[in-house]
């Protein structure tokens, strides 16, 4: 197949997505299936030696003959369809995905099947059939991703470190001399936040601050969300809301989120995270899927 660019890998079939997409296997991708750490081990404080996979090739909590089927042919299409229904939205608190992928793989021994750089660029780092370790008790229903963000503060003053104003005025992030372009594949991006101010609000009751995705993670967002709904259908173009339809702000109940079937924040999940925030904007992601094809 001659491949465009935009394709993420389903069961081993290559999915369009109409973003900007490096697979694991691509020059400059990110390979969670690697058993040893990606970078140089002398640029890590706690580097984490050939410790097996980061990942698990099977999903827990399979009806006995799905599990017995998968063990002995492998994922197929149809099985991920039918136990497959969360997608997770993490912040990565790194700013790029390069020094993301640094933590999960070298310095965490942990792992998602997406991540999402602040130039609208995809990096898919294993099939989603894996159960990828991103979302601790629902890794086993869902697939995840890693969007390129500093995160969310009590104290905004901590955003100042990682965003200066420009001679417009604009808040754009701004990387360590260390990190150079920090491993953006876009030559010269600036990486400017939707909204030039940062939003504040609660999650699960306590206040935070974080400024904005860039619109071009939006875009990709909203692409890379669509796919997947249509490529496993279990997965809803929907969000956790109450009864005023409006986006929960807390940590749904077990009953809640066994109900649930969509796209949520690790939030969502339990009250230890607070990604992808309160800056996140639920809603133009969700006018996005209702126009996606």
């Amino acid at each position: 197949m001659h491949r465009r660019g935009d394709e993420i890998v389903v069961c081993g079939t290559f999915v369009h997505t109409g973003a900007p997409v490096v697979l694991w296997t691509d020059p400059g991708g990110y390979d969670a299936y690697r058993v040893q750490p990606r970078f140089k081990p002398t640029d890590l404080e706690k580097p984490i030696d050939a410790i097996g996979a980061r990942y698990g090739p099977i999903r827990k909590n399979l009806p006995p003959e799905t599990l017995a089927r998968v063990e002995r042919n492998g994922w197929t299409l149809g099985d991920l369809r039918d136990n497959v229904d969360l997608f997770v939205l993490h912040y990565d608190v790194c700013a790029v995905s390069r020094r993301c992928f640094q933590v999960l793989q070298d310095e965490r021994g942990l792992s998602v099947h997406f991540m999402l750089d602040v130039d609208g660029t995809i990096y898919q780092t294993l099939d989603v059939k894996e159960r990828a370790w991103h979302a601790g008790p629902a890794n086993d229903r869902s697939i995840g991703v890693e969007i390129a963000n500093i995160g969310a503060y009590a104290d905004a003053a901590a955003l100042d470190r990682w965003y200066r104003r420009d001679d417009e005025g604009k808040p754009t992030l701004t990387l360590p001399e260390s990190w150079g372009h920090g491993g953006v594949r876009t030559h010269g991006f600036v990486a400017r936040p939707a909204l030039a101010e940062p939003i504040c609000g609660p999650i699960n009751g306590k206040p935070y601050c974080q400024y904005d995705l860039t619109p071009e993670q939006y875009d990709s967002l909203i692409r890379l969300t669509a796919a997947l709904c249509r490529t496993l259908p279990g997965i809803r173009p929907e969000f956790p809301r109450d009864a005023r339809g409006t986006v929960l702000t807390r940590t749904m109940s077990a009953e809640e989120l066994a109900r649930f079937h969509g796209v949520l924040g690790h939030f969502h999940l339990t009250d230890l995270k607070i990604d992808p925030g309160p800056a996140f904007d639920w809603e133009r992601l969700q006018r996005g899927l209702s126009v996606a094809p």
